[in-house]
């Protein structure tokens, strides 16, 4: 098997050294170049294609025609796509006779779209997986050659979760290739009506809603924790940023003073969310807008400092 690849992240670096490791001659890799703005906190496939030897472009624009004549004269008999960034048009995926196959991060068909681990966690799915389905106009949405499952445990993070879909993409990837490389690519039915549709998310997007329900609130924390922005909140003209949080178990949930509105608290020497429905988040990691840590301390000073200044104005 003759194969181009489109791949990004962690999940294109693990699933071109699966290629690698079946003997599948990689011709070309297309990657994206690093974004100045954006926390690189994930493998460069660049640098694995130079470390495996297999030639490679930059390609942020898959329309771009270059890119096109560079996938036509490596002469593909398929196409993959790992975490790459863009759709590839339906031009570029018709030049691999054998056909084009992308690793999504979800159960098929359910959270097709984008960034589907964060969007798992935050609707508080309690399973996800990676999916290697076929490649059509519309995002994946072709049939489903393999996948496989991972949990979400109540208090894993969608960073956490990354690093199981990324393993269950090395599995699937490595499970079935054999048989797609005998020419028996496995055809499941990907029944959309079944599943759901995601669009991106923007940092604005991890703004906290105090008045929601605790788990809803938690599950957006755990959703967006670093080494995404984060879930922030505004309180005394500063910005928070709660890295990191747990809910506290029933039987040591602590007692506010009636009538305290929803939002961050410091009470008892701990940080602490009171959320819409009276639940508390009990904030573990705080952080300033700059990144620095803050203590419970620290957090109380500030707010309290800014209150009184706010007050003899």
């Amino acid at each position: 098997m003759r194969a181009v690849v489109f791949g990004y992240h962690n999940v294109g670096d693990r699933c071109l050294r699966v290629l690698h490791a079946r003997g599948v001659e990689v011709a070309l890799v297309i990657t994206h170049r690093d974004r100045p703005d954006e926390n690189i906190w994930f493998r460069r496939v660049a640098d694995t294609a130079a470390e495996l030897g297999i030639p490679f472009v930059y390609g942020e624009d898959p329309a771009d025609p270059a890119i096109a004549q560079a996938v036509r004269d490596a002469h593909p008999d398929v196409i993959f796509s790992f975490y790459y960034r863009a759709m590839i048009p339906a031009g570029v995926l018709a030049l691999a006779p054998g056909g084009a196959f992308n690793m999504h991060g979800s159960l098929l068909p359910k959270y097709r779209g984008r960034v589907p681990v964060n969007w798992a966690v935050l609707h508080g799915e309690t399973e996800t997986g990676a999916t290697l389905h076929a490649m059509e106009a519309k995002p994946d949405a072709g049939y489903i050659v393999d996948q496989t499952a991972v949990p979400i445990l109540p208090d894993d993070t969608a960073g956490e979760v990354f690093e199981k879909v990324t393993v269950a993409a090395e599995q699937t990837l490595w499970r079935v290739l054999p048989a797609m490389i005998a020419g028996h690519t496995p055809q499941h039915p990907n029944r959309l009506a079944e599943g759901s549709y995601f669009s991106g998310r923007k940092p604005e997007d991890g703004r906290i809603d105090w008045s929601r329900p605790a788990a809803e609130v938690y599950n957006l924390v755990r959703a967006v924790a670093p080494p995404y922005p984060g879930a922030f909140t505004d309180l005394a003209g500063h910005r928070f940023i709660v890295a990191q949080a747990r809910r506290p178990l029933p039987e040591l949930a602590l007692a506010l003073p009636a009538g305290t509105a929803p939002g961050l608290h410091v009470h008892d020497g701990q940080i602490i969310g009171l959320c819409g429905d009276g639940g508390l988040v009990m904030v573990t990691r705080l952080l300033a807008q700059d990144g620095s840590a803050l203590t419970p301390q620290a957090f109380a000073k500030l707010i309290h400092t800014e209150s009184s200044n706010e007050e003899s104005r």
